[in-house]
């Protein structure tokens, strides 16, 4: 069978179904024609972040160069123009997860901030005891701010485990789950393994149990439709420099009964109704979250990002990433002492591997100097690595401008690798 048909076997659909010409959205991403070491540059690394399209890149340069000002308190024509682009932004953002309203999208530097928010404010409501359940495969960010309420509440992590194959275990998972469940937490996709794990069965399985939950969409978001709704989800994260956007911006979706309730993240300015030297009142949200300047630009860049993702046929995309994924994974598994990490059903758009005798930081410098660009070391999962039983691995991550060219440099990277370290 040839390769292409054996990817369309994999994907179960024709050619003829798609729309989506990958050569035409290259055009778009002015660094991909960039050179490096001589060599065109074949980039592997957007799990740790994305390109950006020239759109966002002019979007960005025309919102400083000629609408720049403060947004909300402003009186004058900039301040207001200003504003209506930076909460339109907003808008994007409640269209791309599905949010019922846009009060329901709060602006954040990111996904970190994201969870950071979420587990402070939270935290008011956790006490000793209480249980906060995340799984083996989180991203440190989505660890740390739990930890801190452990550390200073005296909460309890609880970790939901993964199987060989690196699928999350939700029988396992639904054992977990007690009466002190106050939190779930857990990854629309692994960053390291590619795995998509079942949110819409996390939620009903955690809310059954009386539990708040919160999803890590950093990775989920890229390569999978979110709707929120559907999912039922109380908190959904997600970061603006892997959706194709600039970094420094991201944004939280909160249903805004919880919002209502929470306690502001930080204070300062623009999160305030009130001010007396006796009282503060604070804004309905989303502002009540969002203190001081907001990152403007920044968001009016995601918000153009996010419109040009869903311009795309997202299903045609996907499978464009699949088909990727399916063909390094077909040649990779041909070559002797190459073994991936991750194998679940479904697993999204990218490969973490380690060559025998090569250490990871070699396999990333060896491919760098033929112009490919992959990811190198513990990808902020120790805990993941420490199950794995790695203490680094390398990651190919695979995006809607890679093609299959590029899929078979990068596999001639890894024989070269291989070549010199037999």
């Amino acid at each position: 069978m040839s390769n292409s048909a054996s990817l369309n076997k994999v994907l179960a659909i024709s050619p003829a179904t798609l729309s989506f010409d990958v050569l035409a959205e290259r055009e778009k991403f002015p660094i991909l024609s960039r050179k490096i070491y001589n060599k065109p540059l074949v980039y592997l690394d957007n799990g740790a972040s994305a390109q950006k399209p020239k759109e966002v890149l002019d979007s960005i340069m025309s919102a400083y160069a000629e609408t720049y000002s403060n947004v909300h308190r402003g009186a004058h024509f900039l301040s207001s123009e200003s504003t209506v682009a930076f909460e339109k932004a907003r808008e994007s953002a409640r269209r791309f997860v599905n949010a019922k309203k846009v009060e329901e999208i709060i602006f954040t530097k990111g996904a970190t901030e994201a969870i950071n928010l979420v587990a402070s404010s939270l935290g008011a409501e956790i006490a000793a005891g209480d249980e906060i359940v995340i799984s083996e495969m989180e991203h440190h960010s989505n660890i740390v701010p739990w930890h801190f309420l452990r550390e200073r509440k005296g909460a309890k992590l609880v970790w939901a485990p993964i199987d060989e194959d690196g699928s999350f275990n939700l029988a396992a998972f639904a054992k977990l789950l007690t009466k002190n469940t106050k939190i779930v937490a857990i990854t629309h996709m692994s960053n390291v393994l590619g795995t998509i794990t079942p949110v819409a069965e996390i939620v009903r399985l955690a809310h059954e149990a009386g539990a708040k939950v919160l999803i890590d969409g950093s990775q989920g978001a890229v390569h999978e439709i979110v709707d929120v709704q559907a999912l039922d989800c109380d908190f959904y994260v997600c970061t603006g420099h892997k959706l194709y956007g600039p970094s420094g911006i991201g944004f939280l979706y909160a249903k805004y009964d919880l919002l209502a309730a929470m306690q502001p993240y930080q204070g300062g300015g623009e999160m305030i109704a009130d001010v007396y030297q006796d009282r503060i009142t604070y804004a309905e949200p989303p502002h009540r979250f969002e203190a001081g300047t907001p990152p403007i630009v920044e968001a009016i860049g995601l918000g153009v990002a996010l419109d040009y993702m869903m311009a795309l046929d997202r299903a045609a995309v996907a499978a464009h990433e699949s088909s990727l994924l399916a063909h390094v994974t077909e040649e990779m598994d041909k070559l002797q002492g190459v073994r991936i990490f991750g194998r679940a059903p479904g697993k999204g758009a990218l490969v973490t591997f380690e060559i025998a005798g090569a250490h990871a930081h070699d396999v990333s410098t060896i491919l760098d100097r033929a112009g490919i660009a992959v990811r190198a070391g513990t990808h902020c999962a120790q805990p993941l690595m420490t199950r794995l039983g790695l203490t680094a691995s390398a990651r190919a991550s695979f995006a809607l401008y890679n093609t299959h060219e590029e899929a078979e440099i990068f596999i001639q990277g890894i024989r070269r690798v291989k070549e010199l370290f037999a």
